[in-house]
This record gives C-alpha cells, structure tokens and sequence, in this order.
C-alpha cells in the first residue's frame, strides 16, 4: 500500500464498530439442499427488509436468505454514508417520468420509511445512532450556487415546498457548519442520518429471532426461475422454492436481465479519528447531514464520538465496470478524498485519518430504484437506489414482498413497479462510455472547485448523457 494512505477498513469501519457492539455469529453456509417458501438473494437493506414484510404479511412464511459475504451487511448497505431519506430531491425527474400526481404519490410513500424506520428502531430496542435534524445541501463552489432552484420551484408549483426546502443564505450554512468553501444551501428539516451497519445487523438480528434462515457465506452460482424456483451455491448448496426475490444492488450487472441495466461505479469513504472539540469549533453540533451540489457529489457526516465521515461519488467507472478490488480501495479515489476533506476543514489538519473504504453501487438509467418481476413469473428484483437506498430499501422490502406474496396493494401500484429500465450501449461501448463519461464529469466537477470553467470537449462529454436521456446526477 502507498506510504501516508489510511488504513483500508474490513468492509469498512461502520462494520468494524457495528460487529464489536453487536458481536454477532456469522451463519453457517448453506450445506446441502433445502425448500422453502421465498428464497431472497442478498442480505443487505432490500433483501433484510422484504423478509421482514413477508413475515409481517405471513408470519407462517418458510424464508431462506442467502449472503455471499461473512456477513448480511458487509456491502452497500453497511458501508454507505448513512443519510436517511426519500426521493424528494428525485421530484424533478418523478414529474418528467411519471406526471404529477404519481409523482407526489411516491414521493410521499418513500418518505415516509424515514418515519416507519425510527419507529421500528424504537420497538426493536435497536441504537443505530438515529438523529433526525435534516439534510443539509451546499454549494461548495460558485458553479452550484442556486442549483437547487428548480427543484424548488417545481415543489412550490406542486404545493409542497413549504416545511420541506428550506434555502439558506451562506451565513445561516455556515452557522451550522463553518468551512471555508461553503456557500448557501437548502435544507431539508425531515431527514435523518443513522448507523448503516448497526441498521444492517438490528436487521439481522431482527429476522433471526422470528426464524428466517439466514445462510451466509454463501455466495450464488446460479439460479433458474423454474418454476420452481433453484438456486445453487458456489460450495454446492441447493434451495428449491415456490418464489424468488434479487437484492443483489450492484451485483445484478454481471445477470443476462440486467446487463445493459446497470453501470457500477465506486464511492468511497473516509472517516477520522475522534475529535469532538474540534466539532464544537466549527459549530457542526446538530447532527445534520451534509452534501454538496457537485454531480460526483460529496457527502458527511458527524458521529456521536466526534468524528467526520466524509465520502465522495468521484471514482472512475472504469473499463469493464467491473466488481474487484479497485472498487473496494482506489488508491487515487482515496488521496484525492483526503485532500478534499483537509480543504473543506482545514482546521483538522492535524487529525488523523482512521480509515479508508468504499465499493460499487448500483447507477442506473433513471436514477431511480426500480422493481418487477422476470419473465417466469416467480423472482422478483429491486435494484437501482444509485447510491440513496437507506430509506427508499425500506419501501423496496413492502414492494418486494407484496409480489412475492401476489398481493396489489398501494406499493405495487407505484410507478417504480414494472418500470422498464433505460438501457445503456452495448459493450464495449458501454464501459468505453462510462469511463469517458465518468472521468469528463469529475474533471468537470474539480475545474469548477478551482472556480474555473472546462474545456469545451470536457464540459461536451459531462452533459452527454443527459442529453442521451439518462439521469445519471445531479
């Protein structure tokens, strides 16, 4: 490893505090062959949380989940930045999509897992740091100032503005949390920052006390629709069942279905050692999350001990789009993370960055989370949270498990159900063009850091495909 680079955590360092205050048993891998009713792949939030609501709908229920790390938990959904909240910041492209009405309609409904998920915290007795005092986004450069604008003009025509943006000039930002490069921002008072792999293993812990058989360890080989339903393992382990459900998030890239669905791409982030008067000194004491308006965008957080969490969507896409190490721990991702964070607060120069780590989440078309069924008729899929999936996973379990069960209700009536996903170019133009893509918006994003403007064939490219018809940021 490069001399001066922090540590690289073990899936990263919300899982690292998680497991010393949970102290869970990892599962046994799935041995041998099984039944059951639903089978799920994937042990993170969407996966977790549709075999919740399949047992809250049929507590009788046979649920076998499988998870391919040592743990349910270990990717996106116990390494993300932690912030909680809906899709209103999506309102824009909701109403190109889906017209008004529907647009509110999800809106509303996706917000609300804010809610739905304290509430379960507080029944289940389970501590994830959970702090509801908004979501607060900054220009961090001259070339962001007002970019929220549209957003909130089109709330204020729908007639939801008030209470749910509110802008602030760049001393009211400031008040809350003073850097030297932060502007005026606009804030979202009901959004919440939590522990995302506390939340991951208060899940587990969840299911495994009403019975669901969780096999971890286990990563899938392959799997046929049937019916019924079989799905093997890599060690030779088998489960036949009547219905299945993929939470696999970046993963479902390397599936036929989902192919030229799907472009992964690297976030990372990094996290310091504990410094809480240091925090005072800058007055970030509310707990707000924070984010700036760059299309890589950067985002952090406090914890309660006094730490930055500070990560960014700025890592190159990268030929093939692949899944391997480098999207765990880019080096070059990762100094240039550091320097970004010493900049944003120079007054923690002197404390240390305790660990680095990051991975692949899954960007699609729309920016959207999507679901549906394959063509058999009996997996049904929910992928595509682009990097905001702490909260909208929530309604992704209820949407999930509603068409597992056959059920309509006013979650499979949404328009996210049986949305077609736009589709990118096939290969190699597909990962030729994300790298291309990918690397003109960050030198785009950092020329505009420096306060400059980029090249005409940079500043082309970064907007390419919007012009396209993909919602790919902000």
């Amino acid at each position: 490893m490069t001399a001066g680079l922090p540590r690289q955590a073990h899936a990263s360092w919300w899982m690292e505090e998680a497991r010393a205050a949970f102290e869970p048993e990892p599962c046994p891998p799935l041995a041998g062959e099984t039944a059951a009713d639903v089978v799920i792949l994937g042990g993170g939030y969407t996966g977790m949380w549709t075999a919740w609501f399949l047992l809250e709908r049929d507590p009788s229920c046979d649920i076998v989940l499988l998870e391919g790390d040592e743990l349910c938990g270990s990717g996106p959904s116990g390494r993300n930045g932690g912030f909680c909240y809906g899709v209103w910041e999506d309102l824009e492209t909701l109403v190109r999509f889906f017209g008004d009405d529907d647009a509110l309609r999800v809106a509303h409904t996706a917000h609300r897992s804010v809610g739905e998920i304290e509430a379960w915290l507080d029944a289940q007795g389970v501590d994830v740091w959970f702090t509801r005092a908004g979501h607060l986004t900054i220009a961090t450069a001259g070339a962001q100032d007002g970019a929220w604008d549209p957003l909130v003009e089109e709330a204020t025509r729908l007639g939801v503005a008030d209470g749910r943006f509110v802008a602030l000039d760049a001393g009211a930002v400031r008040a809350r949390c003073d850097s030297p490069v932060f502007r005026s921002g606009l804030l979202q008072p009901d959004n919440a920052i939590l522990h995302p792999a506390r939340l991951a293993l208060g899940l587990r812990q969840a299911l495994l006390a009403r019975g669901v058989r969780i096999y971890e360890s286990s990563p899938v080989a392959r799997f046929a629709e049937g019916p019924p339903v079989r799905v093997e393992t890599r060690d030779g382990g088998v489960v036949t069942s009547e219905r299945g459900v993929l939470g696999l998030g970046a993963w479902a890239s390397s599936l036929p279905a989902f192919r030229r669905s799907i472009v992964p791409r690297g976030t990372y982030i990094v996290v310091t050692e504990p410094a809480p008067e240091r925090l005072a000194e800058i007055g970030w004491t509310g707990g707000e999350g924070l984010a700036d308006w760059r299309t890589a965008l950067r985002y952090f957080r406090a914890t309660p001990d006094g730490r930055i969490a500070f990560g960014a969507a700025s890592a190159a896409a990268g030929l093939g789009v692949g899944l391997g190490p480098r999207l765990r721990y880019d080096e070059r991702s990762i100094v240039k993370l550091v320097d970004d964070f010493y900049r944003f607060f120079p007054s923690w120069r002197d404390v240390a960055i305790e660990a680095a780590w990051g991975g692949p989440m899954d960007v699609t078309g729309r920016h959207l989370p999507s679901f549906g069924t394959l063509p058999a008729g009996t997996i049904h899929y929910g992928l595509g949270y682009t990097g905001g999936g702490v909260g909208p996973c929530h309604l992704g379990g209820k949407i999930l498990s509603a068409l597992a069960l056959g059920i309509s209700d006013e979650h499979t009536s949404l328009p996210l159900v049986d949305l077609e996903m736009l589709r990118f170019p096939p290969e190699p133009l597909r990962s030729v063009g994300a790298a291309l893509t990918q690397h003109a918006i960050v030198r785009k994003d950092e020329a505009e850091d420096l306060g400059e403007r980029a090249g005409p064939l940079t500043d082309f490219v970064a907007r390419m495909p919007r012009r396209m018809g993909y919602e790919l940021g902000r």
